[in-house]
């Protein structure tokens, strides 16, 4: 998963304060990211996500991987901050190679439910449909994905980012 910024300039005490969102799918590594930054003159972490989705629906701007060298980090959340766009090249090359998702909006909601371990009762009544239903969709996802069971179906799903 990629680090994602968003910002804007703000200002506070006649400094100006880059306002940072960082998202990432292990809470580890987000916060680790967010305190590191956070004792960073000039840098506030006003957010955190845990994927992507998360970090569009707040705006973000920026995408850059966990690789990146500090000091690229430092230059790019700049870059952002005064109102451009970064994604990083070989982020971009994955997200075209992993094409659209073959799920529908609805297999994904349940799969991305299946992902975190829920059973079929519980992801049934999170969703309104019936267990049937549900398994239905389960079924079609993991015969799409040409996956061995939900759990797998879950995990390629994710590894592109359609869930």
């Amino acid at each position: 998963m990629a680090v994602c910024l968003a910002s804007m300039a703000v200002y506070s005490d006649r400094r100006r304060m880059i306002r940072i969102l960082v998202a990432d799918d292990e809470h580890l590594i987000r916060d680790a990211i967010a305190g590191l930054l956070d004792l960073e003159d000039g840098f506030e972490v006003v957010g955190r996500a845990a994927s992507g989705d998360e970090a569009l629906a707040a705006g973000v701007r920026g995408f850059l991987p966990k690789t990146v060298s500090s000091r690229t980090f430092a230059q790019v959340v700049r870059n952002v901050a005064a109102g451009g766009r970064y994604v990083d090249p070989e982020l971009a090359a994955e997200a075209i190679s992993a094409g659209d998702s073959p799920l529908s909006p609805r297999e994904a909601d349940i799969l991305a439910l299946a992902r975190d371990g829920a059973p079929v009762d519980e992801i049934a009544r999170r969703v309104s449909l019936s267990r049937r239903t549900v398994r239905n969709h389960l079924a079609s996802a993991i015969a799409k994905l040409d996956a061995a069971n939900r759990h797998e179906a879950a995990r390629i799903a994710a590894g592109h980012g359609w869930i």
